[in-house]
């Protein structure tokens, strides 16, 4: 699998996340809406980025199961519950993203969602993979 991060000196500088990403390969995995619950099914975390962060350990978890590695990752959304909140906390969501994940990053849109499936969840993520 091959993956190029595009990123056009016209658009605004990305900054936590690609403008466009052109990847090949022979398998796609699309990754289902993840929040912060453990494995018996209780959401975790009292604050955003601890939920971010098992969040995204979760989508990795799929993604490593459908055999797949954080860097064929195309795309991301994110689906925060307050985005001014996802702003403030902007840095530390990215300090977490690269511990994670590295310094590459998907294509990416941060959607403001009004309520989760489950009420205490304050963010969820999906995606899309390819892989080789």
């Amino acid at each position: 699998m091959s993956v190029e991060r595009v990123n056009p000196a016209e658009l605004a500088p990305a900054a936590g996340f690609s403008h466009a990403v052109v990847a090949t390969g022979s398998r796609l995995v699309f990754l289902a809406g993840q929040t912060a619950l453990d494995g018996s099914g209780k959401v975790v975390g009292q604050t955003l980025p601890q939920q971010f962060e098992r969040a995204l350990s979760n989508l990795l978890t799929a993604l490593a199961a459908a055999g797949g590695a954080p860097a064929q990752l195309t795309r991301v959304t994110v689906y925060p519950v307050d985005v001014e909140s996802y702003r403030r906390h902007a840095a530390e969501l990215g300090r977490i993203w690269r511990a994670l994940v590295g310094r590459d990053y998907p294509a990416m849109a941060v959607v403001g969602a009004v309520r989760l499936w489950d009420e205490q969840a304050l963010v969820e993520l999906d995606g899309i993979a390819v892989l080789d």
